[in-house]
Order: structure tokens, then sequence, then C-alpha cells
């Protein structure tokens, strides 16, 4: 066996530099994560050819004194551990005393900073973590460090780095992460002489996301949650917003960047039924928690954490997240494609063209004089006068005069001169079924017995006059005076009125698969099997019991693999929960004798191949997991189709709970519902706005 020897300082310098910095985007988080320690307010990072041969930090923080200066790049050497208890209450973000020695001795460093109120400040230069040069200097308050020539004494390092443009990229990830971790630091990247990102610092995440991600950010709904000790706050993006990859999952931990397979299945099980397959939620989430329940010392480059009460966490997470999205109004709006609008304006120009090339020399000299001579009608003139036309009564319609012409007058026939309150009433197809609009608020009675006056604020209610007629719309005509609400005997009455609702009529069915309902300025288009799916679905969801089961009369042979087959036969007792009664039948071969009631028995092989599927892949531990995957299939399976023949009682009662409950978004595949249809947006689309 070789003797064993203690590595140089050096050398050990080197390892740890391999350990914490993998590339110019370790270097500018360890360096902004120094920043941020140091009470900075403002930070700019500047970097050339991918931070490589250049690249600077600069900040207005506390700043260092000449002799901790030249501390700060010796090993271990840190300001914010003292003692070992220390180590399980770390509240700042760097803490090891590892970065600034390990990026020294694989770089060329100078350094400059200055304390508040000195009269200068110190500046240094550093070589393989050697000090070549201490000197006096000028400088504002705060640090400025410029690494230069990363990793030019490590070649077997440098050899790993990938091109300039593709190691920029990954420290304006970086810088872009420190960004969303401390909205309340002004940030500002410079890449190459160009600004890529600068974020205001005001405190609010938003702003920060707005700068990074754009007006993506403004689709994403706003968490802010309490789970025992711990919070939770940030954004998430809407389900029918969902992402094809995890990328633009961010998680944050007391302020520090990490990643977390807890957090993440904790996010993604909050959608669960409410996503489509293949697709993932994106977010900026801050979780707070004590310093004492999370360890952050388990990861050189601190990114992973480990948490004292994991199940805690989850729920903290997995709630906040569920209760933001049940309280989330999602109902899509359709959009409409803008390239046939732009294709009769490209043709115009063409048009103009063959126009002018058919004319003569003289033909064209007199037509261009005449249309530089002409007056040019102003915009304001024009809306004007547009107001006056539509302000003008039935008899007569005038048109704009064009310059140099008279106005004309387009009379109208006489037995259609009739006022608006003259005009006869068209009488328009009946709908199918009308929800009757709500005429006014109608009081509540509440006993003055059971009236507690601080829980309850009772509005002024003016009494109408007696000769005042009730206000009706045209298309709801009074048959009768409404019935008095009867009244407690010798109780005394208080009034309250409720919130006025919009109605809502269903107008009728499209392609026998979408429900058209209107309301108000919005129309909705529902898909009566996604809105039947998901109704069976929190049915049977809601019922706790063992599913039914309906015995087969024939019992039907599955064949499988011979890993499938053990695995449900070794979970046998929750098939037996799920409804499902199997029994081994020969090589690969089960025998299935009874199924859920609402299962078709041509699709009951299917579901239990799935379910083998997802058992193999170690969903065995996930008991209700499984049981919503056999409950999407059985509630997919009783739900009406698309493209059937439904009655309108049937339809009604569909958009019924649609229209009324906040819980039906989408169907337990992730499909919306419900999508809207703005009336402006219609109009637009033919051209009257």
């Amino acid at each position: 066996m070789p003797k064993i020897i203690q590595l140089s300082p050096h050398i050990a310098n080197l390892i740890a530099a391999g350990e914490v910095v993998e590339r110019p985007a370790s270097v500018v988080k360890e360096l902004l994560e120094n920043a941020v320690d140091a009470g900075a307010s403002k930070i700019t990072v500047e970097i050339r050819d991918g931070g490589m041969t250049f690249l600077r930090v600069t900040d207005n923080g506390c700043g260092m004194a000449a002799e901790d200066a030249r501390t700060a790049f010796l090993r271990h050497a840190t300001s914010k551990l003292r003692t070992a208890e220390d180590l399980a209450l770390i509240g700042t973000m760097g803490f090891r005393g590892e970065a600034l020695a390990a990026i020294a001795s694989v770089s060329r460093i100078e350094l400059m900073t200055k304390t508040a109120g000195a009269i200068s400040g110190v500046s240094l230069m550093l070589e393989a973590g050697q000090i070549i040069e201490e000197t006096e200097a000028g400088c504002p308050e705060g640090t400025t460090i410029l690494i230069r020539d990363l990793f030019f004494n490590t070649p077997a390092r440098m050899k790993f780095m990938k091109s300039d443009t593709v190691e920029g990229s990954r420290v304006a990830a970086a810088v872009q992460l420190q960004a969303l971790a401390h909205p309340e630091v002004a940030i500002q990247f410079l890449r190459d002489g160009k600004q890529i990102l600068s974020t205001p610092g005001n405190g609010g995440l938003q702003a920060a996301m707005y700068c990074i991600y754009g007006r993506d950010c403004a689709k994403m709904v706003k968490v802010d949650s309490r789970w025992e000790k711990y919070s939770l706050t940030g954004y998430i993006t809407k389900p029918t917003d969902a992402r094809p990859s995890r990328s633009m999952q961010t998680f944050f931990v007391n302020n520090r960047p990490v990643k977390s397979k807890l957090l993440t299945s904790a996010l993604e099980e909050a959608y669960r039924n409410q996503i489509m397959v293949g697709k993932f939620p994106g977010c900026v989430l801050h979780l707070t928690i004590p310093a004492g329940t999370v360890d952050v010392n388990v990861h050189p480059a601190k990114t992973e954490v480990k948490f004292l009460n994991e199940r805690s966490i989850f729920d903290c997470v997995h709630y906040g997240v569920l209760g933001t999205l049940n309280q989330t109004q999602d109902r899509p709006a359709v959009q409409f494609s803008h390239s046939q609008n732009a294709e009769p304006s490209a043709e115009i120009p063409k048009k103009k063209a063959d126009f002018f090339r058919t004319m003569g020399p003289e033909e064209y000299k007199a037509l261009t004089s005449a249309l530089k001579d002409a007056p040019k009608p102003q915009k304001a003139a024009a809306e004007a006068t547009a107001s006056k036309v539509s302000q003008l009564p039935l008899r007569q319609t005038v048109i704009a005069p064009q310059p140099g012409h008279e106005p004309t007058v387009i009379s109208v026939p006489k037995e259609l001169r009739q006022t608006p309150a003259e005009a006869p009433v068209i009488q328009e197809r009946a709908p199918v079924q009308t929800v009757p609009p709500v005429q006014e608020a109608r009081p509540v009675m509440v006993s003055a017995a059971n009236w507690d006056p601080e829980e309850i604020s009772v509005p002024q209610v003016s009494q109408p006059e007696p000769e005042a007629p009730v206000q009706e719309p045209v298309s709801q005509p009074i048959s009768q005076e409404p019935e008095p609400v009867p009244q407690e005997p010798e109780t005394e009455q208080i009034a309250m009125d409720l919130p006025q609702v919009t109605p809502w009529r269903m107008v009728g069915e499209l392609y026998h698969t979408y429900i058209i309902v209107e309301q108000g300025e919005d129309a909705f288009l529902i898909d009566k099997h996604a809105a039947h799916e998901r109704i069976n679905f929190e049915k049977l969801k809601a019922n706790q019991e063992p599913i039914s089961s309906q015995a087969l009369l024939s019992p039907q042979p599955v064949r499988l693999s011979p890993a499938a087959c053990g695995e449900l036969l070794a979970n046998g007792e929750m098939l037996e929960e799920l409804g499902f009664e199997i029994q081994e039948f020969g090589e690969n071969t089960l025998l299935l004798r009874q199924i859920p009631m609402d299962l078709e028995p041509a699709g009951a092989a299917q579901v239990l191949d799935s379910l083998a599927d997802d058992l193999l892949r170690g969903r065995r531990e996930h008991r209700d997991t499984v049981r919503d995957d056999i409950l999407h299939t059985i509630a997919c399976k009783a739900a009406i189709k698309a493209g059937w023949n439904s009655d309108e009682a049937e339809l009604l009662a569909l958009v019924k709970q649609v229209m009324e409950r906040e819980d039906l978004k989408y169907c337990p595949h992730g499909r919306p519902i419900c999508v809207s249809l703005s009336k402006k947006l219609l109009e637009k689309q033919f051209k009257r706005t």
C-alpha cells in the first residue's frame, strides 16, 4: 500500500474548487450569495466570453476592512459561524468559507472593497490563491470582485467547459434564480456589454418574475397560505397553462434556491385529476420554515436540503397549492387566428400598383395632382359625424359627406316610419331552457332572537313606493304578483340583500358535443362529456366506501407478463377494495371474476393491465392514487359521449351544475370543461369594433 501523506493546501483548494466551482455559473452564484449576505440592495453582474475570461460582480453592501479582505480568501474563513450550534440554525446564504478560497485557487482576482464611513478602501490582486499585490484605493462603499482567466491552471477542468454561448446562458440562469430568490435586491446583468436583465428590487416577486418570464407570468395565480409554523407564497400556473416539462418549477426554502423531489411531488400531487398526462405545472414558490427544521449542509453547492418533518412540508405545499387551485376560476377564452386579417391588407398595395399601371401618363399626372390638393378629413371630424348619425331618428339616415360632395339622404318607406316605442316587437324563437333572471334582491328574514349584531352587518333597505311598478325584462312578462315571503309570528324580522347573480340561458348544442350557454356579455361552450365525467368522478371519490362490484357470468381470462401477474396477485386486497376479484389461471394468465359496477366488461382487461403497470412503477404505496386512476376510468365509461343525442333535460342538468359549481373546471384527465367567448371578441371577428 502506498504511503499516506497530507495534501498541500494548494491541492486541497483545487479539490474544493472542483466541488464548489464547476463553471462560471457556480462562481456567479457564490458571489451573489455573498453580496446578499453583505446587505446589498443593488448588485451588478458583468461577464464576457461566457464568464471564462471576465466576470465582475459589484455590490453596495457593507464592504470589508483590509484585514478581513485578506482573511476572506483563506479556507474555512467565514463571518457567519462561531459555534457548532450555529450549524443547526443557518440563516445566511453562504457559510462554509470555501467559495472565495476555491475561486481564487483557479483564477486571477482583483478585489476592491470599502466599508461605510472609511476614508479609503483596499485593493487586492490574487493569482492561484496567493496575494501578489495589496494597495490602498479610492472606491465606493461596497465590494467589487473581478474574476479573470477562470481555470487557467487546471486544464483538466477547462476541457469540460462548453462554448461561450452555453456557459453565458448558464450564468444568466443563475442570475435569474437569485433575482427570484431575492426580489428585494435590484440585480442587473450585462453580457458582452449588453444588458440582459434588470430587476427593480422593490420586494415584489411578481415584478421580478415579469422581468424574467415576461407576460407569461401574468396568467399565473398567487399562492399565500400558512400551515402550522410554515408559510408558502409565490405563483403557480393554471392547469390549462401546464407546460411540457418541469423546467419552470422553481422552489426556494428560506430564500435559498433548492432542488427537492419532495417539493416537486407535493406540487404535482395538488394538480392530480386536473392536469393532462404528459404536462407539468410551473411555479415560483417560496417556502419559509424555522431554520432549525431544515439542513442545508448536505450538498457542497447547497442546492439540496433535508427536512426534519417531511410529511408536514409535503402537506404545506400540497394543500397550499390545492386550496389556491380550488379558489381560482379557469375558463379559457376562445382564441381566433389573426392571419386572415393580414391577407386583405397585403393585397392592397398590389391592387394599387395594378390600377396605376393601367393609366396613361396624363391620367396619372392629373390624378396625383388632384389627390395632392384635396383636403384630408380629420379622424376626430369623422368620429363626430358618425356619432351624430347614430343619434338621428329612424325616419332618415344621413351618409357622412365626403369633401366636395353634398350629404346623401336615404328615405325610409312610410310604413316603416315608426319610433322605437311604436315599433312592433319581433318575436324570437324561444330558447330551449331559460333560467329566470334575478329581478331584484329578495329579502332574507332573520330572526331577531338568533341575530348577533357583531356577526351580521344589516344594510339599510329603502321601502319602494306602493305605486312603483315592478321592472321586468321584456322576455319575461309578469304573469302574477310575487307571493309575499311568509313571516314567523311574534318575531321581529330583519331584511338582508343577497348579491345579484347574472342569469344564464342554454342556447343549444353544437356538433352533439358542446353545449352553448349565454350569460350577460359572455358565451360559454361546455364539453358535455368532460363535464359529466368530472361530475361522476367527484361523486365516486366522495364515497369512501368500497366500490360496488358486479360478478361476471363468465370469468374473463387476462394474459399479462409474469411480473404483472405477480404484482396483481400480491396486491389482491387492494384490488378487492377497488372492485376487482382475480384468480391465478395458468401461466402468465389471470382469471377476472369480478369488476367494478360502473365498468364495462369489455374494458376491464385494459384497466387491469394499466393498473399492473402502475404497480410495477412503484405506485403501490399510494393506494389513493391508484384508486383515483380506477375512478377515472369508471367515470369516463359511465359519462355521456361526444356525438350522442342528448335530450334537453339532460343537457340542462349538466349546464346547471357547471354554471353553479366552482369545482367543475377540468375533467379528470386535465382537459377544460368550459371555454368562454366574449361578445367583444365575437364582434371584432365580424368587424363591428
